[in-house]
């Protein structure tokens, strides 16, 4: 099994809209600059689409 790289950019989808959050893009529309990793997003930080919460959102594999 390869060893996970823990440094690699992640993405989350909003499983409301399907909104999806690249870390490694960030959102900069929201002041979320590119390499803005999930943990360091506000936790009122809501979806730009349909404002689900940011608990509302989870880890995908693109």
């Amino acid at each position: 099994m390869p060893e996970e790289n823990n440094n690699a950019f992640k993405t989350y989808m909003c499983l409301i809209c399907g909104f999806i959050y690249d870390e490694e893009a960030g959102w900069p529309d929201e002041g979320l600059a590119p390499g803005t990793r999930w943990e360091d997003v506000p936790v009122n930080w809501v979806c730009p689409e349909c404002d689900a919460r940011k608990e509302d959102f989870e880890l995908v594999e693109i």
